[in-house]
């Protein structure tokens, strides 16, 4: 059948393909994180696991020396990836690359760096820390951001919208403990401001909905898609007190 309807999760890649960041976030954020760090040079390694389209990944290469490598599981963000790479004359030191950062290809004690911005709470904190230190080298730095409760209230409106979205959310505090029980010291954590959620992310998406609408017209999985990304922005209007992204960078001890 020519006219195949697309699932929701069809419209997810396709709305998110032409954003400049798939996820929560901001360049100045990016870069705040990076002055955490102090091993960098002209050989270093750096992986940017799930890097979509390379939002992040490219202000990386712009601001570090060294080799990165992009891992995301969606072959069309990678090759969306290697273009944004040629078109910033980074190729020769940025390359994306379809793969899992749940089973990663590459070899123990290989990287510098380990980068990873909006992906790491829909495999678990702990479980992704955990195998991804093996590919650290000592005094490597991981730097990763992950949806936090900022508060010890929790409403119960905004609590089950995140056990519904299959993503671990848990305090500060009990992932700074994580990342210490894993085998890092920790360098830094830091919420991002409101604006990494609206002027980046929901404002961009706002009307990549809308351009589907127009792709769609009368499409019900739409009108759906579209229905559940306004609950998610007026949500985090209404509760955003309660939780936000926070950068959580540690060091491999």
């Amino acid at each position: 059948m020519e006219n195949k309807q697309p699932t929701i999760d069809d419209l997810g890649y396709e709305s998110h393909m032409g954003l400049e960041r798939q996820g929560i976030g901001s360049a100045e954020m990016t870069i705040k994180a990076l002055s955490f760090l102090d091993n960098l040079n002209d050989i270093s390694k750096t992986a940017d696991l799930a890097c979509g389209t390379g939002g992040q990944t490219m202000v990386l290469a712009q601001n570090i020396a060294g080799s990165i490598i992009g891992v995301d599981i969606y072959p069309a963000f990678i090759n969306v990836f290697n273009d944004n790479a040629k078109k910033l004359n980074l190729q020769n030191r940025v390359n994306g690359i379809v793969g899992s950062m749940e089973n990663l290809p590459f070899q123990k004690e290989e990287f510098d760096l380990i980068w990873s911005e909006g992906a790491i709470d829909s495999i678990g904190f702990e479980k992704g820390l955990t195998h991804w230190i093996g590919f650290l080298k000592k005094n490597g730095y991981v730097a990763v951001t992950c949806p936090s409760w900022l508060t010890y209230e929790r409403p119960a409106e905004i609590e089950k919208f995140w056990v519904d979205a299959g993503g671990s959310i848990d305090s500060i505090g009990s992932n700074i403990s994580i990342m210490q029980k894993v085998g890092y010291s920790l360098a830094a954590a830091f919420v991002l401001p409101e604006k990494c959620w609206t002027d980046t992310y929901f404002i961009p998406r706002e009307a990549a909905d809308k351009a589907l609408l127009e792709k769609y017209p009368g499409n019900e999985n739409v009108k759906e898609y579209i229905k559940e990304n306004k609950f998610e922005a007026e949500l985090y209007s209404k509760y955003k007190q309660y939780y936000g992204y926070v950068f959580y960078i540690g060091k491999k001890i």
